[in-house]
């Protein structure tokens, strides 16, 4: 009787090759915004058979609960779930659990530089915000974009906060993910620049497809921007800090004006 082999018991090298790239993300986008596209391409086509895309509506940040205490549970629930991808993508740039800090300050997703963070955060919130709704707006002349409702919570005491924690998410997970973890297998893989930026800010547009044309539109620029200024800084804290600034103010801004 042959004796049977023994066990290789080193340990494998993780993600070095094409194959185990190309697991992790569709792994991570399968879990987050690649889920989100999925869904937005349907909930487009399915406002389009209804009738013309001016009479759609997409709303932000809905209830989740008629009774407040349960829909407070629930917010708080998705919002911590929502950034389960975020771990997973920092743990996959680190390669170890170890390294998650390492990882975090390797893309500068760090209060390192806090002052230049902020500022350029700053800057890009006005200047993407003013291009964002001058796009809307002609979206919605052209008939080509949904009504948006940037929140329908009610007034409790919790809507602010839970408002902020909202725009905390969307801003690391589509940074995180999109940016620093897409760009950096992508490169890995061999793609060269332009198609890695491409490829970002179409994806960046493509899960806000159920609004409309115009929001497509602008996300895939600020797409555009914000890979090349990762690319150009290093840093993607200011990327994240714009996107908070911009999520925040449009959640609380509508529910002030609507209150």
């Amino acid at each position: 009787m042959s004796t049977p082999a023994p066990l290789d018991r080193r340990p494998p090298s993780f993600g070095s090759t094409r194959a185990d790239l190309w697991v992790q993300v569709l792994l991570v986008l399968g879990v987050s915004l690649g889920a989100s596209a999925l869904y937005a391409v349907l909930s487009l086509t399915e406002d389009l058979a209804r009738g013309p895309l001016a009479d759609a509506e997409a709303t932000l940040n809905p209830p989740l609960s008629a009774q407040p205490v349960f829909d407070l549970l629930r917010q708080l629930t998705g919002i911590g779930l929502d950034l389960v991808p975020v771990l997973l993508a920092l743990y996959l740039l680190a390669g170890s659990a170890g390294a998650l800090g390492t990882a975090a300050r390797r893309i500068g997703l760090d209060a390192r530089m806090p002052l230049p963070d902020l500022g350029l955060g700053a800057v890009l919130c006005l200047v993407m915000g003013l291009g964002t709704l001058g796009l809307y707006g002609l979206g919605r002349a052209l008939g080509v974009t949904a009504a948006v409702t940037t929140s329908g919570l009610d007034g409790h005491w919790w809507t602010v906060p839970v408002l902020l924690l909202s725009a905390v998410r969307h801003a690391l997970v589509e940074e995180v993910v999109v940016v620093a973890f897409l760009a950096d297998r992508l490169t890995r893989l061999g793609w060269r620049w332009p198609a890695v930026l491409a490829a970002t800010a179409l994806f960046r547009g493509s899960y806000h497809l159920y609004q409309g044309l115009g929001p497509f539109l602008g996300n895939v620029v600020m797409g555009l921007v914000f890979a090349e200024l990762y690319r150009r800084t290093g840093r993607v804290m200011p990327l994240v800090v714009a996107h908070f600034l911009l999520d925040a103010v449009g959640f609380l801004g509508s529910a002030w004006l609507l209150g």
